[in-house]
């Protein structure tokens, strides 16, 4: 994949290298190997008998340093059982097979496979990139921009209010990135940060107060900003503040005595997941501290909110930081924590299907389900909870299904699963790691998504923000 980044820290490292280079000792360069025998270098490569008729020569794109050839999309009817390739090859060289079967899976429009050049004693592997020439869909994940404020050497520095676990919640809705930091709450304009420009807008927090810390976990949905409170005991208050516009003071629109509440959990506020339409209806979900329960608020117009209702939480062990998102305007959600696999539920708490421990990593966090130019994936931010985890963002194609849980289900029976696009946030070892993720599709005038942005940020690591074009046919 290729990133380009809207960031600074590239710059000191190509000096840092260039500097290493300067100081390096002739003495100390190795010598010239020896290339007069047995060279297994593959100058170029055609494909001889692509299209319906077998007749199609297709050139191949060579590139040595990373081992790879790429061709132009090849017709559907091409005979891929008996594929064939043609190369110029290193003298004595030959590759090591005449044909190729290739086979594409079912809904599967690429597929890399393993050339080998021989030379005896002598051989190397290239990897080939075939493409069908069938319509194409989805985000286009090797070229994308890289909007990085994390711990990632390749990013700007981190961004300051993520130091020393002072913000744990943050929110993205494509215009506004929200940082809850317990003393300064603030909104930054997207637009702003593409830019390279810092320009904090800070909340008016005029009347914020009560619980053991009065600003928490946070949201930002459709242009509204939530903060929740975290509430330490049963009498501690659970509040929930909303704003439009940041230098109004805030209404409360939920401020809750949790011991009044049957079977309530005994400390929220450590997460916070906001489950909204475009109308503002929805839930407020908050999994409590134990890693047991869950606490659920219904909400209307994005401000009434009311009806608590307490429920166990759908899957064990899910820990304190667990996440409660809405797939779409369905009635599905998905349920994770740090220490729970992905799992597919209801409102209420009923699972539908839950996903092996072992198939993603099981400290994903916040995952959501994005569906973008016809495609669906799975995003999620993992939390580094031991020195052996990192704290990475993943994307995870799942078109394949007919529905949510069918798509969930391939994953799961994969026997390998790679990421479609993964970006590293880095950071340290957390103990009270809060995880977000985020997206926003834009439109086009007639309506048609256009470009995806997608969001990971984490405590103590920083944020990010990339955007991708919807993918297109160039060949």
């Amino acid at each position: 994949m290729k990133l380009t980044y809207k960031t600074s820290k590239i710059g000191i490292l190509a000096t840092f290298m260039g500097l290493l280079s300067l100081a390096s000792c002739k003495d100390d360069l190795p010598e010239a190997l020896d290339t007069s025998a047995n060279v297994t270098v593959l100058n170029s490569i055609k494909i001889v008998n692509a299209g319906a008729n077998g007749t199609t020569v297709l050139e191949g794109v060579v590139d040595e340093d990373a081992k790879t050839v790429s061709f132009p999309r090849i017709e559907p009817t091409t005979d891929f059982s008996n594929l064939k390739f043609e190369a110029n090859l290193s003298s004595g060289a030959k590759l090591s097979q005449d044909t190729y079967p290739v086979t594409f899976e079912d809904g599967q429009s690429e597929k890399v496979i393993v050339v080998k050049v021989l030379n005896a004693p002598r051989f190397r592997e290239y990897l080939v990139k075939l493409r069908l020439k069938v319509p194409v869909f989805g985000a286009d994940f090797e070229n994308g921009t890289t909007y990085d404020f994390t711990s990632n050497p390749l990013g700007a520095p981190l961004y300051d209010a993520f130091a020393g676990a002072l913000t744990r919640g943050s929110g993205f809705d494509g215009d506004k990135v929200l940082v809850v930091k317990r003393t300064e709450p603030h909104l930054l304009n997207v637009s702003d940060l593409k830019t390279g420009v810092i320009n904090k807008m800070m909340l008016n927090i005029t009347g914020v107060s009560g619980g053991t810390f009065s600003m928490n976990m946070g949201a930002q949905v459709n242009g509204h900003t939530y903060i929740a409170s975290l509430s330490g005991g049963l009498t501690s208050p659970l509040k929930v503040y909303h704003w439009t516009n940041p230098s109004a003071a805030p209404e409360v629109i939920a401020n809750i005595n949790v011991a009044t509440i049957t079977g309530a959990g005994t400390r929220h506020g450590d997460n916070f997941s906001a489950s909204l339409d475009g109308q503002g209806n929805g839930y407020f979900f908050f999994g409590d501290n134990a890693g047991g329960k869950i606490l659920r608020l219904d909400v209307a117009n994005y401000t009434t909110v009311g009806n608590p209702t307490v429920f166990a939480t759908p899957v064990a062990g899910g820990g304190s930081w667990t996440s409660y998102n809405r797939i779409g305007n369905t009635s599905e959600y998905l349920f994770t924590g740090h220490d729970a696999p992905v799992a597919l539920v209801s409102e209420g708490g009923a699972s539908v299907f839950t996903m092996s421990r072992t198939a993603i990593p099981v400290r994903a966090s916040d995952a959501r389900i994005v569906n973008f130019n016809s495609e669906r994936y799975l995003i999620v931010t993992t939390a580094a909870r031991t020195g052996s985890e990192a704290t990475n963002f993943f994307v995870y194609d799942i078109t394949k299904g007919d529905n949510v849980k069918d798509a969930l289900t391939n994953l799961n029976n994969q026997p390998t699963i790679t990421p479609v696009f993964q970006y590293s946030l880095m950071g340290p070892v957390n103990t009270s790691p809060a995880s977000q993720t985020g997206f926003y599709i834009k439109k086009d005038a007639l309506g048609n998504d256009e470009s995806l942005m997608l969001y990971a940020a984490a405590s103590d690591a920083g944020f990010v923000f990339f955007e991708f074009q919807k993918k297109v046919a160039l060949d």
